[in-house]
Order: structure tokens, then sequence, then C-alpha cells
């Protein structure tokens, strides 16, 4: 139902910055919450960061606090995260998703490839 595209990845030396973005359909974008999630080879999934629909609050993992900042441009249906201060260990696959408040994280998209080098 909801479709998500993610784009920005790219190969990047420690120490630089990347700004994903994730495109969204839907005329209903700014009442889902939105999430970043990455995957690097061999490992889990894990959360990076959420912003609520109407942007006001945000969350992030202990390991990219204060590095990384996630966005929302409701009127291009658009999240985006922000990384500066990247390290090897950021090296993932990103993926964008989206789900109604207080419900599971429900629609992704098909990720985004992202490989810091040292």
């Amino acid at each position: 139902q909801v479709q998500l595209v993610e784009s920005g990845g790219g190969l990047v030396q420690a120490g630089g910055s990347l700004r994903l973005s994730c495109a969204a359909s839907g005329r209903t974008f700014s009442r889902y919450v939105t999430g970043w999630f990455r995957q690097a080879p061999g490992k889990e999934r894990e959360f990076v960061a959420r912003i609520t629909g109407s942007g006001g609050n945000t969350d992030y993992a202990d390991s990219v606090k204060g590095r990384f900042t996630i966005s929302r441009d409701n009127a291009k249906n658009t999240v985006y995260l922000q990384m500066n201060s990247l390290k090897p260990e950021d090296t993932a696959r990103y993926y964008c998703a989206a789900g109604l408040p207080y419900t599971r994280f429900e629609y992704w998209g098909q990720g985004t490839q992202v490989t810091v080098s040292s």
C-alpha cells in the first residue's frame, strides 16, 4: 500500500558525511511514524532512528546519537537521515520504514548501501 524508495547511499571515507533520502507514496504520509534501520553482512537488522509524523519527536540508537539526524518534509513526502562523522562500523544497507503510531513498522523500502572506508 505504502511504497518507500531510499536513495543517497554510496562510498565515503571515515569522518565523512552522507544524506539519505526516503521518498514515500500516499497522501497520509504525515500520519506515519517513519524510521531508519540498517543491516550489515552477517548481522541482524538494527534500529537507527525514528521520527513522529509531525516531526516533533525523534529517537536514536546510542551508536549514532550525536552523529546522525533524522528529519522529514511532509510536503515532499520525504524523510531524511543526515549522517556525519561516519565510521567503518556504519557500513550497512540502510532501510526506510513506516508505520502508524503504536504499531509495527509494516512498510519497508528496498534499501540503499552505505560503505565507509578506513
